[in-house]
């Protein structure tokens, strides 16, 4: 009677310990895993701005402030003529 509850006890441990050791190999695989699942299944939207300290994330935060600092009749016509050749605004952001 006594080996089979300190058997039960000792499996108790040893799933706590392995689910305790998979939440921060989980925790360390979603920062970058997240990257590369589609949009249909979750994944992260076509026009989302790139991961902050990444050189696409310096350049898109730079043509955000130009984009801020240009008068509201110019950025409207810049968008207008963005969305009548066909190419993505995805660098816009309101």
């Amino acid at each position: 009677m006594r080996f089979r509850s300190s058997s039960i006890a000792a499996v108790f441990v040893l799933l706590a310990s392995s689910l305790a050791g998979c939440g921060t190999v989980n925790e360390r695989l979603s920062s970058g895993v997240g990257d590369y699942v589609p949009q249909w299944a979750g994944g992260l939207p076509a026009d989302a701005p790139p991961r902050p300290g990444t050189p696409q994330y310096d350049a898109y935060m730079k043509e955000r402030e130009r984009k801020r600092l240009m008068p509201a009749a110019d950025r409207e016509k810049e968008e207008q003529a963005k969305g009548a050749t066909g190419s993505s605004s995805a660098g816009a952001v309101r």
